[in-house]
């Protein structure tokens, strides 16, 4: 009934939306007296502090139009190129000279973790100049009826195969946090199989790997809690009159709700900071606070399968790093990887995957030979640090480029790439 109240608690607020809304806009109307004074930019700020936080926020857009490559800006469409019901396969098509040699297929995995693939707006739009960009767009699992059947980390799994069969050989592989396990497990699969569609390289970015290591809140609470509380407590039906009516979810607000409390006091001074820029009339500052909090608030639910055998083979049993873990019932053998170039990626900050537990593949993969693997530690970013930012840019972006770059299929013979395995540079 919890989901249920929560509806019903945003519907009455409709009203008082929509009056906040007005007042906001009277106040802020160049052409009210008042709106050139302190006073009323303070109604104005008020109004629209209250508007912005109990409205939902619906799912972004990436809008990338355009992209640098070779020092020209050229034009990018999004296109699907692959759909199944929980997922589609976007491409970012760059209109690139017929002559010019392809880049590399890249393939970026995003989380499916409670936020929308453009969470990684960043880092596509800095890997598009680089590689030829793909990426996982998840559905909102309310969005999807019933009748499309179940979804679960087996299922996962089996589309990350699905979509490296329909890109070809010589895709290039990038898996940001959650991914990384089904990431691994897939090209675990794929190589028992001898799959020549299994990618050319595998970047995992701040991924639970072994959780074990260095554990955060995350991985404590979990392993405190254990499996039959998630399911007690988390787990809700979808309300009517959405599509996914009636199928078991872990609601996005509930894992907002999570994400926030975490950091809960630098959310309280945000917003106070955000209320401050309105009153001095500080557009710059205030555009800042709406552009991250416009993509941070808009969440979507999860399968309550999915979730709660996440939960269970990477938080709770520690499977994958255990050598336990299974694909529908058959053996997944991280040492079975020989042929597919491992780059790991973690953040010195990171509170949500602690150092070590992305690195610890390498501890998993012990037949990729030691010249098509490499590790890089990169100081003083946290969790969102590894995947965007400045530091992405400047120092990430380049290793990533460099280390796919090294790797090809055609021949099977790697290149020393040209990084370092320590956690400086």
């Amino acid at each position: 009934m919890f989901y249920q109240f929560y509806e019903m608690n945003h519907a009455a607020l409709q009203p008082a939306r929509a009056y906040a809304d007005a007042v906001k806009m009277f106040y802020s109307n160049p052409l009210n007296p008042f709106s050139h004074t302190q006073w009323g930019r303070s109604i104005a700020a008020t109004a629209e502090l209250f508007e912005r936080t109990t409205r939902r926020y619906g799912k972004p857009r990436f809008d990338l139009p355009q992209t640098v490559v070779d020092w020209k800006t050229v034009p990018v469409t999004e296109k699907i190129v692959w759909s199944r019901p929980f997922c589609n396969l976007l491409h970012f098509d760059r209109a690139l000279p017929a002559a010019r040699r392809p880049d590399q297929k890249l393939l970026i995995v995003a989380p499916m973790s409670g936020h929308y693939a453009t969470l990684l707006r960043g880092t596509v739009e800095a890997m598009m100049q680089h590689a030829d960009v793909y990426i996982t767009d998840w559905t909102d699992a309310r969005m999807v009826p019933v009748s499309e059947g179940r979804f679960d980390l087996d299922d996962y799994i089996d589309y990350v195969i699905d979509m490296l069969h329909a890109l070809g050989p010589d895709t290039h592989v990038m898996a940001v946090c959650q991914p990384s396990v089904p990431v691994l497990a897939a090209a675990a699969i794929m190589e028992a199989r001898g799959d020549r569609f299994a990618p050319a390289t595998m970047t995992l970015m701040g991924g639970p790997i072994d959780t074990r290591r260095n554990p955060t809140a995350v991985n404590l609470l979990a392993e405190e809690k254990g499996i039959d509380w998630f399911r007690d407590n988390v787990i809700m039906q979808v309300p009517w009159p959405v599509p996914g009516f009636t199928r078991d979810v872990y609601p996005g607000f509930l894992q907002l709700s999570g994400f926030m409390s975490m950091n809960l006091d630098r959310h309280i001074t945000a917003h106070k900071d955000f209320f401050m820029h309105l009153v001095k009339n500080d557009g710059d500052g205030a555009e800042k606070h709406r552009d991250f909090y416009d993509e941070y608030l808009a969440v979507m639910d999860l399968t309550a399968e999915f979730y709660l055998q996440t939960v269970d083979t990477v938080f709770v049993r520690h499977a994958l790093p255990k050598g336990e873990m299974t694909h529908r019932g058959v053996p997944v053998d991280p040492a079975a990887i020989r042929n597919v170039a491992l780059l790991t990626i973690e953040g010195e900050n990171d509170d949500i995957s602690g150092l070590g537990q992305t690195q610890a593949a390498h501890d998993l993969c012990v037949n990729i030979p030691d010249d098509m693997r490499a590790h890089y530690m990169q100081p003083a970013v946290g969790h969102y640090g590894v995947f965007n930012g400045s530091r992405f840019r400047s120092e990430i972006v380049p290793r990533i480029s460099d280390f796919i770059s090294s790797y090809g299929r055609q021949s099977r013979v790697p290149q020393k790439p040209r990084l370092v395995r320590s956690g400086k540079s």
